[in-house]
């Protein structure tokens, strides 16, 4: 669909941003939660990894710092999805409306490459956002052996990086981020589209909160399932930084997907599956009824 054939795309864009940004600072804590569990274990040798779960992690952290150190990272990820959720949300939408040729819906299929494509062009947008929200939530692990955190705010985060690693190191881990996003999106935006129409048309509920809560559960959980191995990669990717030596962990994704299967075993894959999850569901429930309650006081029809 063309811009002149969607005057409202502006507005829908600020919509997105609102709804996306009072998701995330709901959610936040529990994306702090499955990032330091991904990241455990990562610098340990076969066999002498200490198992761990989501809630150690979680008390552990607020033992540490506090309550306020389960919101480390929240102004890059408020930064991030003011670039990231507009783009896939509305480019997305008008993929969607661009596809159909008679008016009607279009097949699973072709939803799902929709919500992948518009994922990879978001994502390639804002990487250099989320390097710097993982590298801060990473932080939070130093502070615990006392020493001195890499980073004291966001754009302290994105000076030093370009300093040290060049403007290049800020879409560091940019290939498993691209990957992860197209899967989180073919995932979740075509799952909500045909879940909350599946719900609709069978008269399981009207186009309301209910629709949109089943809708957000069925898609967080796809997602969530297709997209936990990408993660753990891109996590680990985009943390690690050179020595003094001038070495690092990992020489490319599949490097850090075979390291990290070979010391940790395939279901490390999956690590923070369940905190992945549970931020998935409450973030997709609180974005699209946020976004969705938007639409209809701005006079947009629904998503």
């Amino acid at each position: 669909m063309k811009q002149s054939e969607d005057p409202g795309a502006y507005r829908k864009i600020l919509l997105a941003s609102v709804s996306a940004m009072v998701a995330e600072t709901t959610t936040f804590p529990v994306d702090l939660t499955k990032t330091r569990l991904q990241l455990h274990g990562e610098s340990v040798s076969v066999g002498s990894t200490r198992r761990t779960n989501a809630f150690r992690v979680a008390s552990e952290i607020v033992r540490e710092q506090g309550l306020v150190g389960l919101y480390k990272g929240l102004s890059p990820a408020i930064l991030r999805h003011l670039f990231y959720t507009p783009i896939r949300i509305v480019g997305y939408e008008q993929l969607r409306n661009s596809l159909k040729s008679d008016g009607g819906s279009l097949s699973l299929p072709a939803k799902a490459l929709s919500g992948g494509i518009s994922g990879v062009v978001a994502q390639l947008v804002a990487s250099p956002a989320d390097l710097v929200k993982v590298r801060m939530q990473a932080d939070g692990r130093t502070v615990a052996q006392g020493i001195q955190p890499r980073y004291s705010g966001c754009f302290n985060a994105l000076n030093k990086i370009v300093r040290a690693e060049g403007v290049g190191g800020l879409w560091k881990g940019v290939f498993p981020n691209v990957q992860r996003a197209f899967l989180v999106n073919m995932g979740e935006l075509a799952c909500y589209d045909q879940a909350k129409r599946f719900v609709i048309e069978n008269r399981i509920s009207e186009d309301n909160i209910y629709a949109h809560t089943l809708a957000s559960i069925m898609s967080g959980l796809s997602a969530t399932a297709l997209s936990c191995p990408a993660d753990v990669v891109k996590t680990r990717m985009m943390n690690q930084s050179r020595s003094k030596e001038g070495k690092i962990m990992y020489n490319n994704s599949y490097d850090c997907l075979v390291k990290t299967v070979k010391v940790e075993g395939l279901r490390a894959l999956w690590k923070g599956f369940f905190p992945t999850w549970a931020r998935l569901g409450p973030w997709q429930f609180v974005f699209w009824v946020s976004y969705e309650k938007f639409r209809q006081i701005a006079g947009f029809s629904s998503f």
